[in-house]
């Protein structure tokens, strides 16, 4: 999954298959600019202080986001250093082009390559892009799901490697995944917050409880497609599991996860988008607010997807987890 995910980021345009919300309306990046500064002022105002963004796409939320920032808090627009973790060359390149209005970013392979310092990261469907394992409930024990010439295999193997509690739910037959990298990289990014100060936070997809079932998925020309056809010709994604992410926050304070719905209204994002389709004629103002409803509608993107912080523990709750 990973060397796929790696090739198709590297040759195609990701977002001829998928929209994500910083494409749907720019009152999302927007939000998360306020959301970032309002954390920022409750760090103290640190000069200087990284704002990072992981998979930053286009690089249109952070554009959104930075343009507020510049308007409505100068102070932290002259505090902040942009960071931007992303590995596509040709990302890169369409990135530099959407943040040329605004402060230079240094871009890095990996969170753990950032500078130290207060840090305030943002990331929108990152994890859900990184490479799971697969392991199958069997009359035996558990066997693991490898990729072999001939398509998905079954190899002996221990059990997964998650509580107890959790794998006593699974039925015959029944399937659960787990994502090392995300669980790696939340637990050293909660360390670096507890030491170093700052906040994450994480927008993505998943049941927000602890389950099981295969969840990996593949688009490709903007349609579904086998996982297993063509690797490096399709997106691959698969469900975040946020209650284990949960489980590795260490000393760092975490909230979440909440229905992206519920959280992008608490900050506001109907002001927004008011404060906007006031200035634009009736069409446009009605796809303005047909935008906003595609984010926070339950049936849409409001419930599957979830908003999850993690902060440093002195920290006050952060905007939208109250």
């Amino acid at each position: 999954m990973a060397r796929a995910n790696t090739a198709y980021y590297a040759r195609h345009d990701p977002f001829a298959d998928f929209t994500t919300a910083p494409e749907i309306s720019q009152a999302f990046g927007e939000i998360l600019g306020a959301w970032a500064t309002v954390v920022w002022r409750s760090m103290g105002r640190p000069d200087p202080v990284i704002l990072a963004e992981a998979g930053p796409g286009r690089g249109t939320l952070m554009a959104d986001a930075l343009r507020l920032v510049a308007r409505l808090a100068p102070d932290f627009a002259a505090a902040l250093r942009l960071h931007l973790v992303e590995t596509s060359p040709r990302l890169r390149a369409v990135q530099a082009r959407s943040l040329a209005a605004h402060a230079a970013p240094v871009w890095h392979e990996t969170i753990e390559a950032l500078p130290d310092g207060p840090l305030i990261l943002l990331a929108n469907e990152f994890l859900d892009a990184l490479p799971i394992r697969q392991f199958v409930r069997v009359a035996a024990g558990w066997c693991e799901r490898h990729v072999s010439p001939r398509g998905f295999e079954l190899l002996a193997c221990a059990e997964p490697p998650l509580p107890r509690g959790r794998l006593d739910l699974v039925p015959d037959g029944g399937v659960i995944e787990v994502c090392a990298p995300a669980l790696q990289l939340t637990a050293r990014l909660c360390g670096r917050l507890s030491r170093q100060g700052g906040a994450a936070l994480f927008l993505d997809y998943g049941p927000g409880v602890a389950g099981h079932g295969d969840t990996l998925q593949a688009l490709r020309d903007g349609a579904p497609t086998d996982p297993r056809h063509a690797p490096g010709e399709a997106d691959l994604t698969a469900h975040v599991d946020f209650p284990a992410l949960l489980g590795v926050a260490g000393d760092a304070a975490a909230y979440g996860p909440l229905p992206q719905g519920r959280f992008l209204s608490s900050l506001g994002l109907f002001a927004r988008i008011e404060r906007l389709a006031q200035a634009q004629p009736p069409v446009q103002a009605g796809g303005l607010v047909e935008a906003a409803h595609r984010l926070v509608d339950p049936a849409r993107m409001g419930s599957l997807f979830k908003a999850i912080a993690f902060c440093h523990p002195a920290l006050p709750v952060p905007p939208g987890f109250a």
